[in-house]
């Protein structure tokens, strides 16, 4: 288990979570902290290609080894031009070389949009695309951040392993937003 030396520069966002974080987050040490290597995934929904097609990030990572990264919006320039297709191109090789049975691009936008956006760039066996609307999984991480230009509350540039419900890798962005420590070549790398 490691984590990339990358500096932690956010704050807490305190908002109105829904039940089950309040709930996840009460069965932690401290209240209100970012997730790290050791904790267990949070199990929250998240949606691929349409809002009736629920995806628990608790089954997701149920006896599998996952990467998931976290982008702060679709078709927006780092994300679409660097993060994604990095994560795309890198697939094949992440999957054969470190065990990886699922690669995750995760962001607080509708469904449809995070759809569109993986056919765009030829996802499709590479990289699944779930849409965090509410932001809910984002939240139970503690990795937000207010982007008002983007829509407000939206998710930090984030990249982590998770083996068997459990975090073994962490790296969240210095300022949240920058292109760094959790691009897929960083993966599994010290």
């Amino acid at each position: 288990m490691r984590v990339l030396s990358c500096k932690f520069l956010g704050r807490v966002v305190n908002s109105a979570l829904p039940q089950q974080i309040i709930s996840l987050r009460s069965l932690s040490k401290t209240s209100a902290a970012m997730v790290k290597v050791g904790d267990s995934l949070p199990a929250v929904d998240l949606f691929e290609d349409s809002p009736a097609n629920k995806i628990n990030t608790g089954d997701l990572v149920n006896g599998k080894k996952v990467i998931i990264f976290g982008v702060p919006g679709a078709f927006t320039p780092g994300c679409s031009k660097t993060h994604l297709p990095g994560y795309v191109s890198s697939a094949d090789e992440l999957k054969s070389k470190q065990g990886v049975d699922e690669i995750v691009c995760v962001s607080v936008n509708d469904p449809f949009v995070m759809s569109a956006w993986g056919k765009e760039h030829g996802a499709a066996g590479k990289v699944r695309l779930l849409a965090d609307p509410a932001g809910g999984f984002t939240k139970a991480l503690d990795v937000t951040i207010d982007l008002p230009p983007l829509g407000g509350v939206r998710s930090k540039r984030y990249s982590l392993v998770v083996e068997n419900g459990k975090v073994t890798e962490l790296n969240v962005e210095p300022d949240g937003t920058g292109l760094s420590c959790s691009l897929a070549n960083n993966i599994g790398k010290k």
